[in-house]
This record gives C-alpha cells, structure tokens and sequence, in this order.
C-alpha cells in the first residue's frame, strides 16, 4: 500500500508554473462563431445546466477543449451530473476539489476552485487547512475523510476501510458511489489542463 499524503504537500511552486503555464495554452480557445454545431449543442446545455447567462463570456478553457466537441461532450455529461446535479453537497465537493487539485500540481484547478469553494462558503482559513491535509486540526471527522480519501484515492487508488467507515456515517449509497467517480473526474480535468498549459486567473500561491 502507497502511504497518503496526508499532512503539508511541498513542491516547487514557481517550477510548477513553468511546467504547466508558461507558454501557454498550447491551442487558442475557438471564437463562439467557430465552435461546431455539435459544439454549440454543449454551450446551450452547460449555460443552462449552471444557469449561466448569455452575456456572460464562456471560458476560455471550454473554447479550447471544445475543438474535440465528441470528448467535450463525453466530459460535460460526467461533470453535469456530478457537479450541477450531483448529490454530494457542493461545500464537500469543493473541499475535495481543492485537495485534489493541490496534490495534482494543477494550477488552473485550483485557482478556480478557490473562487468557486469560496463561493460556497469555504473560508480562507479552511483553505489553508486544505493545505495542511486531512490530519491538519479543525476538520469535523467527515471532513477530515473526505479530504482523506482525495489522499488515499491519489496515492493508492482506493479508499481505506477506515475513511470509507466514517464517509458512510453521512453518506448515502448514491453518494458513496459518486465519491470516488468525483474525485476521477476532477483529476482527468486536470491531467488535461496542466498538460494544455491553461492559464490560471492567478499564481499557484495557495490563495
């Protein structure tokens, strides 16, 4: 068995950058008039499925990812689902995001994903204590397996007996089910974005 991560992940931040953004992105995201119908089909499901209006751009990340619209299709079913009508609740979700996208070195998850936890009420606090893992003091027991299974998923690819115990206290079978699906889902995410080289909105300085 792989050991988890579970305390304060160091890396080489500043290394990481130029690894995973500097040059970047390595396609130029489609203008919305160059986007295939198949493609647009997307664009209406996803501003409809996240109630996002049509004045407001739609991401560059999408637009680059959108030049392959049968995989991007693939994608925005399993990130509908888990994400718009998924029954973990989304301050979960979130905290696990972020520790997921911390442990990958992928600095456009996580600098989304701090604006989207913090829209869901994750504090900076809490996001520093993203930092310091599931064994950081502060968690609740279910957040702290929440956060732990990221680690054990990542490391080992399954969840211990121990934090699957815990998870089910308040878990339901759907959620159970969809837990380890999340946590796959987010981390293709970003094996692709680090490897496009997406630009992140800010630097991976843990904010």
């Amino acid at each position: 068995m792989t050991q988890p991560t579970t305390g304060r992940y160091e890396f080489d931040a500043d290394a990481r950058l130029a690894q995973t953004v500097t040059h970047g992105p390595r396609y130029a995201p489609l203008t919305l008039a160059e986007v295939s119908p198949e493609g647009q089909e997307q664009v209406d499901a996803i501003r409809a499925a996240f109630s996002i209006p049509e004045s407001r751009p739609f991401p560059d990340v999408s637009l680059i990812t959108l030049r392959h619209p049968g995989m991007f299709k693939g994608q925005m079913v399993l990130g509908i689902e888990l994400a718009a009508r998924g029954t973990i609740p989304a301050r979960d979700r979130e905290l696990a995001v972020l520790r997921l996208a911390l442990l990958a070195r992928a600095p456009f998850e996580w600098c989304e994903h701090v604006d989207i936890g913090k829209a869901f009420g994750i504090t900076l606090e809490e996001i520093e204590r993203v930092i310091d893992g599931s064994e950081a003091p502060g968690w609740t027991l279910h957040e702290s397996a929440v956060l732990r299974g990221v680690e054990e998923l990542l490391a080992d690819h399954c969840i211990a007996d121990a934090t699957w115990d815990v998870l089910a206290q308040t878990y339901d079978e759907k959620q159970m089910l969809e837990y380890p699906m999340l946590i796959g889902s987010y981390l293709m995410t970003a094996l692709q974005q680090n490897s496009l080289k997406i630009q992140p909105k800010g630097g991976f300085d843990y904010r």
